[in-house]
């Protein structure tokens, strides 16, 4: 093999050399410590490699070619001293000039080792600094994959069907007490002889109990637990319905029923929350909306008792004079029973394990989830599945550690203080942060929807069964038999009197006997010597009448309430009825019965096919379609000029717009992130309480005066309601925050 000149192997070598530095470099990026440790033995044992050939060989020193000469042999020096300063210059790197400006040039390019190490300790820096401003939004993402893989792998069946007909009583209780009040006034009006105003203050303050009752059990829900809220808030309507069943006086009526909408105020935002919180992305749209149902069948409940036990007088109770118990307080009894069975079932249901994991609580979510897996799928016959997660995220907040801190410290007062007021404080930080960027746009859209639907809907509700009143008074008016300046002596009345006036007449001895005076009106009359027992009045007045010498004997014409401006000599009032008179005989109140019972019915096609096509065609279609065809349809009110039309135009009504109802709650579950969720959904349900107060009002100013601005203002509220619902976000495929 020929041998190489010096400046080939020269070349050789410094090439060679050049990779292995090249290569150690790219080393000590990875593994400093390591590099640093074997650069330092490979330059201690033999820092220019002249002892080993890079091709394998090795070559003889210099001057003993074996026969061959190298062509710069000649000029070589051969004194051994010169020989030995350039071996000594061969091995000692670095201590003279020329072996300085090979080292120069090799390091052309190449990061020292101490430069390595400051570009390794600032990018650890710069990557714990990233790591720290995404913790949180990292870890609530973390979360909710990780709870949606949970919820899929617990699959849906046995338990979330469990709790779907718990949850639905606790609605239907909702919708049973929307109805109550309406239904029962007619006949609680009468009985404890409440005027206008009464009547209407009684309407008002049941809602705004409800609009506070759905604002702070919304908030108290985030933060104590959604069964734990729900529990409240059934219970506090219990026992307040209870107690006003038997209030006989209107003030403690007026008391316990606004406690009672309080209580049951709460149980819609909470038990869509709820139930939310135990179903799959996939599953959610369509369940959610087949809950929605039960409110129906409460309206359908709430109207068949109704028309079954209010009108039959004999299903009523006294226990003693002045204790009565009429048939609409056993209806407000009966009433309770979709709250009690609901309550009692809450009892034997686990908390959300989605509100226990944002609490901190692992092992009791864990335990709840493995309850759901273990349920549905022993119930489809694999119980050998095995619930195998074994650690979940948990985020913990501050306050939470606060609360723990204090628990052991001071006295049971000073804790009890403790506790509550950090437990305002966060509901009260809860509903500000509804207002932070990330959630104000899409907040402020969900509040104009949910108001313009609420204004609407609840505006029209009252106005269909006032208008059907109004045409009801008209007909009975055109009916009205007038008596003018009849003069009757010495008569027996022992017939009813119904739907008569009776001007300037004058009845001299005469005799009112166990009859019934129904829409009578005795103006400017005069009564002389009669003599009126047992008698029943409804809606009968006397107005600027003389009454003379004459009794009334076990009656309920009250000198303070049935006579207006009249002229009282020497008449005589013996045990006179107390309470006013109880007409069940009116076909006005089966007539709003059959129409409330039709109206709800009416919301069973729109409810069905909202379930199939939630999550076909998405929410946003849902109500944005939902609104604007309702919106339509309220023009169809211009040709209702009869009962008939106007219980067609209802259900009309309904069954259009429901589907919109059903999208909203769906989409407000979907929105907001969990921590927020419940007070969210609190705070626009109170929301549309408010709406249905100013819509409620202003509707029924326009009764018997004009169609026009009803319909107007419904149209205008539902086509800006159901315009702006294109622009919120589309929640089919979003996994809950």
């Amino acid at each position: 093999m020929p041998k190489r000149s010096g400046s080939e192997c020269g070349l050789v070598h410094l090439f060679t050399r050049r990779q292995c530095l090249a290569t150690a470099a790219t080393e000590a990026l990875l593994n400093p410590r390591s590099f640093n440790q074997e650069n330092h033995k490979l330059v201690m044992e033999d820092p220019w490699q002249n002892n080993v050939n890079q091709q394998g060989m090795d070559f003889p020193p210099y001057g003993d070619s074996g026969g061959q000469q190298y062509p710069y042999q000649t000029d070589f020096p051969q004194h051994g001293g010169e020989r030995d300063e350039d071996a000594r210059s061969d091995v000692t790197e670095g201590h003279d000039e020329d072996a300085e400006a090979m080292y120069e040039g090799e390091y052309q390019g190449i990061p020292h080792p101490d430069e390595i190490k400051a570009a390794q300790r600032a990018a650890r820096a710069e990557a714990r600094k990233k790591a720290r401003l995404a913790a949180s939004g990292a870890e609530e993402e973390d979360l909710a994959e990780q709870y949606e893989n949970i919820m899929e792998d617990c699959g849906h069946g046995r338990f979330q069907w469990t709790l779907f007909l718990v949850l639905g009583m606790a609605l239907m209780a909702d919708g049973v007490d929307g109805f109550v009040v309406g239904f029962v006034l007619p006949s609680a009006e009468k009985d404890m002889c409440l005027s206008n105003a009464d009547k209407g203050m009684l309407g008002l303050l049941v809602y705004v109990a409800m609009m506070v009752g759905a604002t702070v059990w919304g908030g108290l829900a985030d933060k104590m637990g959604r069964r734990t809220c729900l529990i409240y808030c059934l219970a506090i309507d219990c026992v307040f319905s209870f107690l006003s069943c038997f209030a006989q006086g209107y003030g403690f009526f007026l008391f316990f029923r606004f406690c009672s909408g309080f209580g049951i105020g709460g149980t819609v935002p909470i038990v869509y929350t709820y139930f939310a919180e135990f179903l799959q992305m996939d599953k959610r749209g369509e369940h959610l909306s087949w809950l929605c149902m039960f409110w129906m069948f409460g309206g359908l409940f709430a109207s068949f008792t109704a028309w079954g036990i209010i009108p039959h007088y004999g299903w009523g109770f006294s226990l003693g004079t002045e204790f009565q118990i009429h048939s609409w307080r056993v209806f407000t009894l009966v009433c309770m029973f979709p709250a009690i069975i609901a309550l009692v079932c809450l009892f034997f249901m686990p908390e959300s394990p989605r509100f226990l994991l944002e609490n901190a609580r692992h092992d009791e979510a864990w335990m709840v989830l493995r309850q759901v897996h273990d349920t549905n799928w022993k119930a489809k016959g694999e119980p050998e599945r095995v619930f195998t997660v074994s650690n979940i995220t948990t985020p913990k907040n501050q306050d939470d550690e606060f609360i723990e801190i204090q628990s052991d410290t001071g006295t049971a007062f000073q804790r009890w203080t403790v506790r509550h007021m950090t437990l305002v404080k966060q509901v009260m930080q809860n509903v500000i942060s509804l207002a932070a960027p990330n959630l104000r746009l899409q907040g402020l859209f969900l509040a104009i929807i949910w108001f313009t639907m609420a204004f609407s809907y609840h505006g029209l509700s009252v106005w269909f069964p006032d208008m059907i009143k109004y045409m009801q008074f008209e007909e009975y008016e055109s009916k009205v038999k007038l008596f003018h300046r009849e003069r009757v002596e010495r008569f027996h009345f022992n017939f009813s009197l119904v739907n008569q006036i009776h001007k300037e007449g004058e009845y001299v001895h005469d005799k009112f006997m166990n009859i019934e005076i129904r829409s009578v009106k005795f103006e400017d009359s005069l009564f002389e010597n009669c003599y009126f027992e047992d008698i029943k009045s409804t809606n009968s007045y006397f107005e600027n009448c003389t009454i003379k010498n004459t009794v009334f004997y076990n009656t309920d014409l009250w000198e303070d309430s049935k006579f207006k401006d009249c002229r009282l000599e020497n008449a005589t009032f013996l045990h006179p009825k107390k309470g006013c008179h109880l007409n069940f005989q009116e076909e006005n109140d089966i007539v709003i019965y059959m129409v409330s019972f039709l109206g709800s019915l009416a919301t069973l096609p729109g409810n069905i096919l909202s379930a199939l096509f939630m999550d076909k065609i998405g929410r946003i279609k849902i109500i944005g379609g939902s609104m604007l065809i309702s919106s339509l349809g309220t023009f169809f009110l211009l040709l209702a000029f009869n009962q008939g039309a106007v219980i067609c135009c209802q259900c009309l009504f309904y069954a259009t717009s429901v589907a919109a109802w059903n999208g909203l709650e769906v989409i407000t579950v979907e929105v907001y992130p969990s921590a927020k969720r419940c007070t969210a959904f609190g705070v626009l349900n109170g929301s549309c309480k408010l709406a249905a107060i100013i819509g409620s009002f202003i509707f029924a100013k326009f009764i018997g005066i004009t169609r026009i601005v009803p319909i107007f203002l419904a149209f205008a509220s539902l086509v800006c309601g159901g315009l702006l619902a294109t622009k919120l976000p589309d929640t089919r495929e979003k996994i809950l925050e």
